[in-house]
Formats: structure tokens, C-alpha cells, sequence
């Protein structure tokens, strides 16, 4: 099947367009992990957090978590963007088009991916004037690198949900059951071995979990699992949310 590049960059470059106009999107992006950031951090910061030890500031170990949170929220409620074209009829107008159904899904992957990494770098900017430091640019790559990793998988996520649901106010109700769920359930907020040994096991089923606990292997050189297993896990789960997302758009109605 051929890919239109021209295409997947119009579609690209109209979400960029809509994320840069919608200033209070900007935002909103910002103000909720940094709200999580602060408070969640100073009032446990004077507190002896089990399995954090000493050497590890909690607000620190706190950064990766939140930062997943950030990339969780707003990719996943990238999907809304497909209800939103869907309920005035652009998605219908593009699916008519002479270009493949798979240049479609690539350039929406593409803008949503985009606008989820600029979320993520403006809170992870935000750290930085905390006090957050990132030990060499090798880490800082191989973090960012996790980060689109993290964006992506939860961006076929929910494109696999809006491709199913024609109801946008349904939709954002539907995904905050399932996003907060995965949230909790990643150790963003704590230490992963603080679980009991059943939800530990139900955590690693969460794509979030090794999203978080490589960020924290690559900047603060504390996590659970291997490098090499969280980015081993993150790639299947990317490959394979993506697939299923891009499986379930082909297949979805335009009207």
C-alpha cells in the first residue's frame, strides 16, 4: 500500500496548527503534572518514603512519574481529535480522498506523537527550574527517546477507542476508567516493589510501568527492571498499540 508523504504531512501540519492556536491546551498540559509535581512532592518530601531510600529525593524520583502521567493524559486523549473531525465532517471528506487509509493514520500517529513530546518537554522544562538534572546528553536522549516511545503506544491506544465510539463526551468518560487505572498502577507515584507481589504482576501488563521505570534507569540510575527490559517491553507495546490503532481506524466509519 503506498504512502502519500504529502499527505501525512498536511495532516501533521494541521495538528500542529490546532495545538499552537489552542493556547489554553498549552496550558492545561502544564498546570495539572506541575500541580501533582509540587504538592504531592513537598508534602512528601520530609517523609521516609518505603523502598525510596535516602540517596533519592522523592520530588527527583517524582519527575519521571509525572512526566508519564503528562504523555499518558495527552496522548490518549489524542483520539478526540478523530470524534471531533468525525462530528463535523472532515474525517469523512479525508477518508474519500485519493490517499491510503494507512497515510491517514501515520499523519494523525505523527501530529499526536508531536503535540504529546512538546507537552512532555515543557514539563519536563518545568523540572529543570525545580532542580531536576538530567546526568549526561546521552541520558537526555535516551529519555526523550522513551518519551516518544511512551506517546506513541498511548496514542494508538486511543485511537483504537475513538475508532469504536462516535460520542466525544463517552469517550472522555470511558478513558479517564482506563487512564487512571494504568496511572496508578505504574508506580509513577511510588515505588514499584511497594505493590503487593498480584498487583505487581497485573502492573507489568501496563505499558506505563516500564515507560516510567526507564525514565527513572536512564536519569536517576534507581528502577526496578533493566534498562534493556523496559525498552525492550515499550517497543512491543508501541509497535503493537500502533498496529491495533491503525487496524481499528481502517476499519472505522467516517459518519
Amino acid at each position: 500500500m503506498r504512502i502519500s508523504w504529502v499527505a501525512v504531512y498536511v495532516l501533521w501540519l494541521r495538528e500542529m496548527k490546532r495545538f499552537v492556536r489552542a493556547k489554553s491546551r498549552i496550558v492545561g498540559a502544564v498546570a495539572m503534572p506541575l500541580f501533582f509535581l509540587l504538592f504531592l512532592g513537598m508534602g512528601f518530601s520530609r517523609m521516609a518514603v518505603p523502598g525510596l531510600g535516602r540517596q533519592v529525593n522523592y520530588i527527583l524520583f517524582l519527575v519521571p512519574g509525572i512526566l508519564g502521567m503528562g504523555l499518558l493524559f495527552s496522548s490518549t486523549f489524542g483520539g478526540l481529535s478523530v470524534l471531533w473531525d468525525r462530528e463535523f465532517g472532515f474525517l469523512k471528506e479525508i477518508m474519500v480522498a485519493p490517499v491510503s487509509r494507512l497515510s491517514i493514520v501515520i499523519g494523525r500517529i505523527a501530529g499526536g506523537t508531536t503535540t504529546g513530546m512538546i507537552q512532555g518537554i515543557l514539563i519536563l522544562g518545568v523540572a529543570f527550574i525545580l532542580g531536576f538534572k538530567v546526568p549526561s546528553l546521552a541520558a537526555l536522549l535516551l529519555g526523550l527517546l522513551l518519551m516518544v516511545l511512551i506517546a506513541t503506544t498511548f496514542l494508538g491506544l486511543g485511537l483504537i477507542f475513538a475508532s469504536k465510539m462516535k460520542d466525544m463526551q463517552g469517550f472522555s468518560i470511558v478513558m479517564n476508567f482506563v487512564i487512571f487505572p494504568l496511572f496508578f498502577l505504574s508506580g509513577a507515584l511510588y515505588p514499584l516493589n511497594n505493590f503487593p507481589a498480584w498487583v505487581r504482576w497485573i502492573s507489568y501488563a501496563d505499558p506505563l510501568t516500564f515507560g516510567v521505570d526507564g525514565l527513572r534507569a536512564v536519569w536517576l540510575r534507581t528502577s526496578s527492571m533493566s534498562l534493556l527490559a523496559d525498552f525492550g517491553a515499550m517497543i512491543f507495546f508501541s509497535a503493537l498499540m500502533l498496529a491495533l490503532g491503525a487496524y481499528f481506524f481502517e476499519k472505522s466509519e467516517s459518519v
